[in-house]
This record gives structure tokens, C-alpha cells and sequence, in this order.
């Protein structure tokens, strides 16, 4: 959705033009389907890459414009984000040797970018949430300066009305409210595209959502956002939550999420699909447009459909239908959103080739899926393989079997037989599909963070944890193994790392107490725990105190029974933000004379330094 969009005024002079167009690209778009306009006599695929840039410490680095610029290159482009930047790869024939083709291009614009990027003292990173980034990186000074994000941002905070809130339960819980939509841009993906005939276009579009499910679930690579462990796939509850636009009220009333798996089979054409999406979500960018579509149509050009496509373009189905036009000629293809970044190229590539495979082996008897399934037994397969990945239970045409099976059994001879109807080179249908298979045996690049992670928790705070996590995913991904071959993290005795900001030194896992607590409950929490400093909140979650062994002494003088935590703890706490130098902070400690500091930000306390941390 470029940079057409930066000379909008947003006006409402502006706002009535666009709807007009925008009622105007359906009926031409009817009437070019009606008419045999669209192209049907050739298959193309494509593909957008977007990265994380990463300082070599493999923390977040907003240097995307500065990487653009040295770039020089009309493949790229910038995200919501200046850690992330996007390639966008040409458009091949389905034929012979096309994946390798891209391959080799994908690589090209990696190392392009990666040796740009290097003289910004930056690195490429593949990933579908990058492990470090923190609360810090996901303030409104982190995203990319173009107007059009900037009024994305502010128009779905005036709609929502209220800040952004975030709740993911996985083997941790994230709950959090934000007040921009920067949590969208944790996400980054390999998005596919494949273009689709006009005629076949539903019957392939509900065979995509059919098969989402099992796809997903041996592609997952996002189960880390903020150092807790959610989903194996957790872009996809992160992705429909940073957007959602949805008001929260007492009333029970059924809205569509910006961002979603749809609401059922499409059935008629294309057209519908989007009369669908107009109908359910409001406008949220315009722009001036120029030429009208149906008079395109009656003076003989091919229309740009530019409404429709920006409408599009801000709504976002994991299945994305697509109006475009290439060489001069208009088409139809299927976007697939759901497919994380990384672990490497190679991966990328077989995550693509099987879906693509999928798509054009499609059997015959799956011709009319809601005959065959239930619309929201394919919705729940997707949020089944989003949250458990590979070991995921799904009902695969009324028998229940995991994702494994599924794909193995059920979806890899289909993807086998698809790639050869379309005369792909051998040996590029076995090597790619081949990591599939050995995927669904060896493991996700989900399942390798996992256990990576939980092992080095054992060993280190989480901040040294995510940091390594990420380094040894950059060092793996340079020597282009696919994830099932990735070997465990060695133990990191070799590895010394600088630590600046009390955030990387902070314990996390805290215990607590209330302001309005009975005292001797409190002093028996602190000796069965062994714990020497408590913080004590009010009913606000809002930090009010500071209870510490000392305080035992005072305590002695009140009436056992009587007595709350506020009669006891100190009031008047010193307290400093996670970005506060280690050395600083120990001066503090020093000068006051106090064992330990808790962190905070505004008045809610996140962590708590001691000597024993320092």
C-alpha cells in the first residue's frame, strides 16, 4: 500500500470520492470476471519477505530508513516499525525451476540488505517475533516517521476509544494495555502469493482455509514475546489483538475482528468476498484517486482497481483475497498470511513450496469443502496449530488426528502430486518437501526456541536468556541449516556479556504484598520464602512500600494480631526505571544505604534489584 498514500489529505471531500470509487471497483471487477477479462491461462507466485535489523548485541535497531537509503533498491520497503524493514520478490511462472529461482533471489536480497544494514553496524535477523524486544521498543518514538502509519495509529486508537490491550495465556499469561498499535510490528512473516483462475477462485480459496490449520502447524516459529512463553504460533492472537478496533461494552454483541480467519465458506465469487469485507469494517485510509474504473473499463484499459486495493490492504484475513495487475493484465491470487519468518531461507522455501503444492493438487473431491467440513472445525483447526504447533489434535474431515498425521499422511502426497503437475524440477519437489517431512519428525523452530530457552531459564535471568536465544538463532540461520538439523545451545559458559541497564539484572518473579495485609501473615511469608524485602501494593496495583527484615524489630513493639503491612513498611521508597544505569543504580543502593531497589515504571513496580543481583 506504497507511498501513493503520503499526499492524502484524509479530508471528508476526500473520504466521499473514495467510497464512490470504492462502490465503483466491485461492479468493474464483477463485470471483468463476467467478461472473461481476468487472466486464467497462466500461475504465478510471489512472495514479501519482511526482517528484524538487530544491533550486535541482538537487541532491536530502528535504523530501517538509514538501511533503505544505502540499499538503493525499489525491492524494499519500510514497515510500521524501524527495526523491520520488508522485500518485496518478483513474480515467477509456476514451471520447472521457479523455486529455485526465487531462492536464489531471496537470498540475493538478504545479503543485500544484510551488508547494508552492516554499515549502520546493524544485522538481518529471520523471525517471527524477535526475543528481544522489550515494552521500551514498542513506543510510538519506534515507528518508521511516514504519515500513513501515523494515521493508522491514531485512527484505530479514536475507534477503540481506549488503549490496546494484550491477553495471550500460554505456558506464561501476557496481559498488558498499550496506547499504539506498535505491538503489530513484533510480527514478521514470509507472506506467500499465488495467483489463482477466476473460475477456480473459491472452490481454491476455501481449500486454503481448510488447510490452514495443519500448514501452520508445522511452520510455527513465534512462541516468545516479551520473555514469556505463549502460543507456538503467537502472532496470530498478537496480530488480531494489536489491531482490533472492536469497543468492549456490557451489551453482548457480535462484531468481526480487523484481523481474523473469516466468519464462513465463500460461495460465489471474489466480488462477494469483498462486498463481504466493506460491509463488516469500516474505512480506515483514502486517497485521491484519479481515474474512474468503469471508465477505464468502457474506453478499454485495465483499471488499477486503487479503492478496492487499499480497502484491502487494511483488512486482514490470514487468507487474503487479491485484486493486481501485471503486465497490463489483471489477476487474481491468494495471499497467506499466517506463515511466521525464519528459521532460514530454505525454510521459508519449503513452508512455500508445500503450500503452494497443496494449493494446485487440490483433489477433486475437495472441490466443495462445506460439504465436507464445518466452517468453524477449519477456524478451530487454526487456532489448534497457532497454539500447539506440530503436536496439535485436529478434525481433519470427521476423523480426529494430529497435525503430524495430517501432513504426512493426508497433505504431502497431494503437495507432492501438485508440484509435479506443474512440471517443477525433481529435485527441487524432493528437497523442499523433504525438510517438510523431516520437520514434522525433527521439530519446529517454535519447539527449538522452547527447549532452548527453558534451558538456559534454568541457568541465567531471562534477559540473558532471550539474548542468547537470539544470538544462537543468528549464528544458525548464517550457516542456512534447516531447523530440524539445528543442534541444542550449548551451555554459555563461554560467552560474557555486558550488562548496562538494571531491566538485563532484575528479577522478575515477584512476590508481593498488600498495603492492607495483616503484619505477622507478611513476616511469615518473608521467613518460609527467605525472602529479605518485600514491595507492597495498594489496591491499584500501584507500588506504596517497602517491607524488609529490618522492620521485624518495629513490629515487636505492635499488637500481633492488630497490626497491617502499613503500619510496618518503609513509605517513602526509592525506586528507579528499567532503563537506569547498573552503576547508577548501585551509587544509589550505596548512599542510601539500602539492600535492594525496586524497578518501576510510573507507579507499578516490574522487578527488584539486590546486592545479591549486582
Amino acid at each position: 500500500m506504497g507511498e501513493h498514500i503520503q499526499e492524502s489529505i484524509f479530508n471528508e471531500q476526500e473520504r466521499k470520492a473514495f467510497v464512490q470509487h470504492l462502490i465503483d471497483d466491485i461492479q468493474a471487477l464483477e463485470q471483468m470476471i463476467d467478461q472473461g477479462m481476468i487472466e486464467d491461462d497462466i500461475v504465478r507466485i510471489g512472495a514479501e519477505q519482511e526482517m528484524c535489523l538487530i544491533y550486535p548485541d541482538y537487541r532491536p535497531a530502528p535504523k530501517s530508513l538509514d538501511i533503505i537509503k544505502t540499499v538503493d533498491d525499489p525491492h524494499f520497503t519500510t514497515e510500521l516499525a524501524s527495526y523491520n524493514v520488508e522485500a518485496n520478490l518478483d513474480p515467477y511462472t509456476l514451471e520447472k525451476d521457479c523455486f529455485t529461482s526465487m531462492e536464489n533471489q531471496l537470498r540475493e536480497l538478504v545479503e543485500k540488505v544484510a551488508r547494508a544494514a552492516s554499515k549502520h553496524d546493524t544485522r538481518i535477523l529471520l523471525t517471527g517475533i524477535l526475543p528481544t524486544i522489550s515494552k521500551d521498543e514498542l513506543g510510538m518514538d519506534y515507528m518508521t516517521p511516514i504519515p500513513r502509519y501515523y494515521r493508522i495509529n491514531s485512527i484505530l486508537k479514536t475507534w477503540r476509544g481506549d488503549d490496546f490491550t494484550v491477553r495471550i495465556k500460554g505456558a506464561d499469561e501476557l496481559s498488558l494495555h498499550h496506547d499504539s498499535v506498535l505491538f503489530e510490528a513484533c510480527n514478521t512473516s514470509f507472506q506467500l502469493h499465488l495467483q489463482i483462475p477466476p473460475q477456480d477462485f473459491i472452490k481454491s480459496y476455501n481449500w486454503a482455509q481448510a488447510i490452514s490449520g495443519p500448514v501452520l502447524g508445522v511452520c510455527c516459529n513465534s512462541p516468545l514475546l516479551l520473555g514469556k512463553e505463549l502460543w507456538r504460533e503467537t502472532r496470530i492472537a498478537l496480530f488480531q489483538q494489536s489491531l482490533d478496533t472492536r469497543i468492549w461494552t456490557k451489551a453482548l454483541r457480535e462484531e468481526v475482528a480487523r484481523v481474523g480467519f473469516g466468519q464462513r465458506w465463500q460461495q460465489k465469487s471474489v466480488a462477494e468476498t469483498f462486498k463481504q469485507d466493506i460491509s463488516t469494517h469500516r474505512i480506515l485510509l483514502t486517497k485521491p484517486i484519479k481515474k474512474n474504473a468503469l471508465e477505464q473499463l468502457q474506453k478499454g484499459e485495465t483499471p488499477k482497481l486503487e479503492a478496492l486495493s487499499l480497502f484491502n490492504s487494511t483488512v486482514y484475513r490470514w487468507n487474503r483475497p487479491c485484486y493486481g495487475v501485471g503486465n497490463g493484465k489483471p489477476h487474481l491470487r491468494i495471499e497467506n498470511r499466517y506463515i511466521p519468518a525464519g528459521p532460514t531461507v530454505l525454510d521459508e522455501m519449503a513452508n512455500f513450496a508445500f503450500w503452494v503444492g497443496l494449493m494446485a493438487g487440490r483433489p477433486k473431491k475437495y472441490d466443495d469443502m462445506p460439504s465436507l467440513m464445518d466452517f468453524r472445525t477449519a477456524k478451530l483447526n487454526f487456532l489448534r496449530a497457532a497454539t500447539s504447533g506440530r503436536h496439535a489434535m485436529f478434525s481433519w474431515m470427521g476423523k480426529a488426528m494430529t497435525a503430524k498425521k495430517i501432513v504426512r499422511e493426508e497433505l504431502l502426497p497431494i503437495a507432492y502430486k501438485g508440484l509435479r503437475k506443474f512440471n517443477i524440477d525433481e529435485k527441487d519437489i524432493l528437497r523442499l518437501l523433504g525438510v517438510i517431512e523431516k520437520r514434522t519428525k525433527g521439530g519446529t523452530g517454535a519447539e527449538w526456541q522452547i527447549n532452548n530457552f527453558r534451558e538456559l531459564r534454568k541457568q541465567m535471568k531471562l534477559d540473558s536468556a532471550i539474548v542468547q536465544l537470539t544470538r544462537s538463532m543468528y549464528k544458525n540461520q548464517q550457516t542456512g541449516k534447516p531447523v530440524h538439523q539445528w543442534r541444542p545451545i550449548d551451555k554459555m559458559s563461554e560467552t560474557k556479556e555486558s550488562f548496562e541497564w538494571v531491566s538485563q539484572i532484575m528479577s522478575t518473579k515477584l512476590m508481593k504484598l498488600y498495603e492492607d495485609d495483616y503484619a505477622n501473615l507478611a513476616l511469615a511469608i518473608m521467613q518460609w520464602n527467605n525472602i529479605h524485602h518485600l514491595p507492597v501494593e495498594n489496591g491499584r496495583g500501584e507500588l506504596v512500600g517497602l517491607l524488609t527484615w529490618s522492620h521485624i524489630e518495629k513490629f515487636e513493639q505492635l499488637d500481633k494480631k492488630e497490626a497491617r503491612v502499613s503500619d510496618i513498611m518503609v513509605k517513602d521508597v526509592i525506586s528507579v526505571k528499567p532503563k537506569t544505569k547498573i552503576e547508577e543504580a548501585k551509587e544509589m543502593m550505596e548512599k542510601h544505604k539500602i539492600g535492594c531497589l525496586p524497578i518501576c515504571v510510573d507507579t507499578h513496580i516490574v522487578g527488584i534489584i539486590s546486592k545479591v543481583d549486582l
